[in-house]
């Protein structure tokens, strides 16, 4: 649980830097002899994910502690993974975005309403009952048919992200987000499906090429969306992508289970959870409309 927790406050803090560092280079005037050219930010509109957008915010400073912070998370819910049913561990992911909240407020001096402090102490309320009911992770090691269901999945995000751009605004930030939850949710259901780290078992299992392309795809998807459509209702749909469907795989098919008994507070405990961070959706991406120079300092 504590490295579910770590994983969480690196996320979350990650997230304040990559939204600045997404939003400076989408500011950034394109090159003209660039290959993408000034039809690149066309381009990514009509097909909601924008490539060159991530490549301008890979030169932010911001953006990669932002990747670093990324990378000691991922490790540290790689380890959450192995010991912890995926719904605890998918709901402390998505609390984040109260980590979002709070280092938002602290770095970029955003001010936070009554209600989302209260949203705050309803996703730590979530996660200690969370806690407490939770069992260890289910000892079922997946069948061949789920590894590859996970590699479909990864493919359908990334197709997801290319019909995208055909939605109005509103429906294209939701498919958006929904896509870089259902990534993110393949990540953590194929990290229970590698059952070995050798170089010969992992070249040669489905789940792993699920995680990379999946992983990929939900961080393609999730930038674009940070910089199009409505920030709440992008980080609406990627709570609910990256929270409920591995939820449900890791109960029906790893045999995720509670402690005896208490099936009924991991419920209400990833209810509250879940719900809180829908009530924090707004900081998806920290705003940014204060002034960088005083707010963050170089």
């Amino acid at each position: 649980m504590v490295c579910a927790l770590g994983a969480a406050v690196c996320f979350g803090t990650a997230t304040v830097l990559q939204a600045i560092a997404a939003r400076a280079a989408a500011r950034e005037p394109e090159s003209p002899g660039s290959p993408s050219g000034s039809s690149a930010g066309s381009s990514g509109g009509a097909s909601g994910v924008d490539a060159a957008l991530m490549l301008r915010a890979l030169r932010e400073w911001r953006y990669i502690a932002g990747l670093a912070l990324d990378g000691v998370g991922f490790v540290l819910q790689i380890a959450a993974l192995r010991s912890l049913p995926i719904y605890t561990v998918g709901a402390a992911l998505a609390a984040s975005l109260a980590v979002t909240a709070v280092v938002a407020a602290w770095l970029l001096h955003v001010r936070l309403s009554g209600l989302e402090w209260g949203a705050v102490a309803v996703v730590c309320a979530g996660l200690a009952m969370l806690g407490l009911a939770s069992g260890e992770e289910g000892d079922k090691t997946g069948s061949t048919a789920l590894k590859y269901a996970m590699l479909g999945t990864a493919v359908v995000v990334l197709l997801l992200g290319a019909l995208a751009g055909r939605l109005p605004d509103r429906g294209r930030a939701l498919a958006l987000g929904l896509g870089a939850g259902f990534g993110f949710g393949v990540v953590e259901v194929s990290v229970r499906l590698i059952d070995g780290l050798t170089p010969s078992v992992l070249l040669t299992n489905p789940a792993t090429y699920a995680l990379l392309l999946g992983g990929g795809a939900a961080f393609l998807l999730l930038t674009s969306a940070l910089q199009r459509g409505s920030v709440t209702t992008a980080t609406a749909g990627l709570v609910i992508g990256e929270t409920i469907g591995p939820a449900v795989v890791g109960v029906v098919w790893l045999g995720d289970r509670t402690r005896e008994g208490l099936a009924w507070l991991a419920v209400l405990g990833f209810a509250v959870a879940v719900a809180g961070a829908l009530a924090l959706a707004r900081f998806g991406e920290a705003p940014v409309e204060v002034d960088e120079s005083e707010s963050v300092v170089p």
